[in-house]
């Protein structure tokens, strides 16, 4: 009995006199409204319903099948509302408390099958309701829009069957969409694209007919069922083009090398694959003094997008027209070996097995969850390199050097928006400091911002876990702490090397390869 009194008085120490005032009158006037069954009934059920939150669980599993926009809002949405109805009932409650509205004052048909019992301030269905509406809307707008009256449903319902006063939804609400809009602000929402920079736009030999091109395609690369078959599209709009359908172990490089020597040597070099592919064949046409038509068939297919290819059809109407850009690429060279063609990103350490692990999972989990998930596995069992950075020594998980300046907030940018800028965006992940290896987890699976919260403890300011920096060269000696092998990859192409050590580097070539593609529009 002591300890009721103790919270009633509770809420009269802590809220203002004409709070009460305001709490009494609205329910007051809730309490005398005319009685409409139905109404009732409805309201009551809706409450029960967001009992534990068990109606926002069930529509962000609909949004986390949906996907796109409305799967990250249904990420968001639950991150926020966990963190929120844990800050209303296991804080606040304890903090403010207070008692709640009287049962007899509320009509018999208004009341809830189970009376509450714990603490009245804030309302932890209002603070669920708002924050998992609000994540959800700072991702899917759209989706946000039409949950909103239902947030606002579940809130009022609370005061309908007497379970809260006007405060407590309030200030639940309020702590709520709180706490989703600090959340956006320490991991944002995925950014628009960037606008793309394609290069100066040349002229390229036009091929109406495909006559002159020699196109290469990686049938390993898998058919999308939303895009046509390559050879039979292929065979139809570009009639007179040579099309090579890839064989186990044949080298797109001794391939264009034969072409070239022929008597009837190719104008054009084509590709139909994944980034791997298109970097071999890349590589290949930059040797052999030829532009490059890319046809996207692998699963980003990242370079092509931003070159304007980002369809089969683009791909051709450019080649017919002969239209395109002279782009940047930059140069890997592992120890002694030749230069090879990077068109989008070069990494060494965890990363291409973050990467590929985090891949295979995308689809099916999203890539929030097959991010975590993967940094997870893949860290669990990494050992640390020690590098020398162009002379500077450091302790790493992983290096990663692109092709051109992004300002993406992940580890590394894999789309690139410029192709012109004539620079290498390297982002390092360190492992130092108190917990490396959740340090590393956190900056892989969530990228640069997140990280950066985690990084701001006392006596660790000036030491972020990824560091970035742009440069036009850049040299690492790598050696594995353990002696174990070290991977390097670029554009999906992976090669570990045993010797547990290596020395790369990587250059930027200004204008380094002609690509066929449509000019960037003025809106993109």
């Amino acid at each position: 009995m002591r300890a009721r009194t103790s919270v009633a008085l509770r809420r009269v120490r802590l809220l203002p006199r004409w709070v009460r005032r305001m709490d009494a009158r609205t329910a007051r006037r809730i309490n005398g409204h005319r009685h409409l069954p139905e109404l009732d009934v409805t309201l009551a059920r809706l409450s029960q319903r967001a009992d534990r939150s068990r109606l926002w669980f069930a529509i962000a599993g609909v949004l986390y099948a949906i996907g796109g926009s409305p799967r990250r809002g249904a990420v968001r949405g639950i991150a926020s509302l966990i963190i929120g109805s844990a800050l209303a009932n296991l804080v606040g409650k304890r903090v403010f408390g207070g008692d709640r509205p009287l049962l007899k004052d509320v009509p018999m048909p208004r009341r809830l099958a189970r009376t509450p019992t714990s603490g009245s301030f804030p309302s932890g269905h209002s603070a669920s309701a708002a924050a998992f509406v609000t994540g959800v809307a700072l991702e899917s707008g759209r989706s946000g829009a039409v949950l909103a009256p239902l947030g606002a449903a579940v809130a009022y319902s609370r005061l309908h069957t007497g379970a809260h006063w006007l405060s407590d939804v309030l200030g639940g609400a309020t702590l709520g969409s709180a706490v989703a809009i600090v959340g956006r602000m320490l991991v944002p929402a995925r950014p628009r694209p960037e606008p793309t920079h394609r290069g100066a736009t040349i002229e390229l030999p036009p091929l109406p007919d495909g006559s002159g091109a020699l196109i290469f395609v990686n049938s390993a690369s898998g058919i999308d069922p939303l895009r046509p078959e390559p050879v039979a599209f292929l065979s139809q709009e570009l009639p007179s083009a040579q099309v090579h359908v890839l064989g186990e172990g044949e080298e797109i490089a001794l391939l264009v090398r034969d072409a070239v020597a022929s008597e009837n040597p190719p104008r054009v070099i084509g590709v139909w694959g994944g980034d791997g592919t298109v970097a071999n064949t890349a590589d290949a046409a930059r040797h052999a003094h030829l532009p490059l038509v890319i046809f996207p068939g692998g699963t980003f297919n990242h370079f092509a997008r931003t070159a304007g290819a980002a369809t089969l059809e683009d791909a051709a109407q450019a080649l017919r027209d002969g239209i395109g850009s002279r782009v940047d690429v930059a140069e890997l060279t592992i120890d002694d070996g030749p230069p090879m063609t990077v068109m989008n990103v070069a990494s060494i350490g965890v990363y291409p097995g973050f990467v590929a692990e985090r891949e295979q999972m995308e689809e099916a989990l999203g890539k929030p969850v097959a991010a975590l998930i993967a940094a997870v596995r893949v860290l669990a069992r990494a050992h640390t390199l020690h590098v020398r950075i162009d002379g500077r020594s450091a302790r790493v998980w992983s290096i990663a050097v692109a092709a051109g300046q992004n300002s993406s907030a992940s580890m590394v940018p894999l789309q690139r928006r410029r192709l012109d800028d004539g620079v290498l965006d390297v982002r390092v992940l360190h492992a130092r400091g108190r917990m490396p290896r959740l340090r590393g987890l956190v900056a892989l699976a969530f990228g640069v911002r997140v990280s950066a919260v985690l990084d701001r403890v006392p006596g660790r300011i000036g030491l972020a876990t990824i560091e970035a920096f742009t440069n036009e060269q850049v040299r690492i000696e790598a050696r594995s702490s353990t002696g174990a092998a070290v991977n390097v990859a670029h554009d999906g192409e992976v090669s570990v090397l045993e010797q547990g050590s290596t020395v790369a580097t990587v250059r930027i070539v200004p204008g380094g390869l002609d690509v066929y593609g449509a000019p960037a529009s003025p809106g993109e």
